[in-house]
């Protein structure tokens, strides 16, 4: 005896099967992009950490300056041996890779009155980020335009200029 099935009924599993696979792989995708924004938000937090550490350790090179006039390192390299005393110091552990390219690569900023000498560090990628404003409420919209500078911290340095205040917004230009 076979069982013979109504016409309305044909074709149903395979409906039904093809319905899972469609909602698995819209599952699947929308996982994949969680984890993408995931891996590109720590990849932006390890930027922020690796880049005030150097600004820190350039600060602690400025102060640790045995002679005026102060100065800025001229390298990477001056960051972890300072030489210029009668101990070595080091400002920096290890020096940092740069979170988007993998590399100990940064692009040095010279700093102001010294064009030997570097002041301020920024990833040499063009990555877009997703967090435009950093904590000190200046914005980026890319890798490259985070820069980490040693001024961050001026009132800090001895003998580092402040910078000029930010004109205050009138009630005009203010949002409503």
């Amino acid at each position: 005896m076979r069982c013979i099935r109504p016409a309305a009924q044909r074709g149903f599993t395979y409906l039904a099967v093809l319905f899972l696979v469609a909602l698995t792989a819209a599952g699947l995708a929308a996982l994949g992009q969680a984890w993408s924004t995931a891996a590109q938000r720590e990849k932006e937090r390890e930027l922020v950490f690796r880049g005030q550490e150097i600004a820190r350790a350039m600060r602690s090179y400025f102060r640790a300056t045995p002679t005026p006039p102060q100065q800025y390192p001229a390298s990477l390299q001056d960051l972890l041996e300072d030489r210029r005393g009668p101990v070595v110091r080091r400002h920096l552990r290890r020096l940092y890779a740069d979170p988007f390219t993998g590399q100990p690569d940064w692009v040095l900023v010279a700093a102001p009155g010294q064009p030997d000498r570097f002041s301020g560090v920024h990833s040499r990628s063009s990555q877009p980020l997703l967090r435009t404003v950093a904590p000190d409420g200046t914005t980026a919209a890319t890798a490259e335009q985070r820069v980490f500078l040693a001024e961050a911290d001026a009132a800090a340095v001895p003998g580092l200029p402040l910078p000029a205040p930010a004109p205050a917004a009138s009630a005009a230009s203010l949002p409503r």
